[in-house]
């Protein structure tokens, strides 16, 4: 069975740090592309970033571009989110995917606020 598990939100003050971890399992986690997306209250669930099977291929929405970083470890099946210089907008439940299954994890709630 295809499995996500996020990890690693939580609440921070604006301008802080945090870092998601996605692990993943029930697949061969270095042969595919992950994402990462989020949604916030009472708003659609976006992209927010997304790293090709090998790591060297990444793409971000604009809203993160320079704050936030995706990166993989094949060897530990876990995928993440660096996330930098939050605010208040970033506030939302954080979900990984993985396309090529069509699986969504059960997200990691991220609330930005002073």
């Amino acid at each position: 069975e295809v499995q996500l598990v996020e990890s690693g939100g939580g609440m921070v003050q604006p301008g802080g740090s945090l870092r998601l971890s996605c692990a993943a399992s029930g697949f061969t986690f270095s042969r595919y592309d992950m994402s990462w997306f989020r949604q916030a209250p009472g708003k659609e669930r976006e992209f927010v970033a997304g790293i090709n099977w090998s790591g060297r291929r990444t793409d971000y929405a604009d809203s993160v571009k320079g704050r936030f970083i995706i990166s993989r470890d094949n060897t530990k099946n876990t995928v993440y989110l660096q996330m930098n210089s939050l605010n208040s907008e970033d506030t939302a439940v954080y979900d990984c995917y993985v396309r090529d299954y069509g699986v969504w994890g059960r997200g990691t709630l991220v609330t930005v606020s002073s």
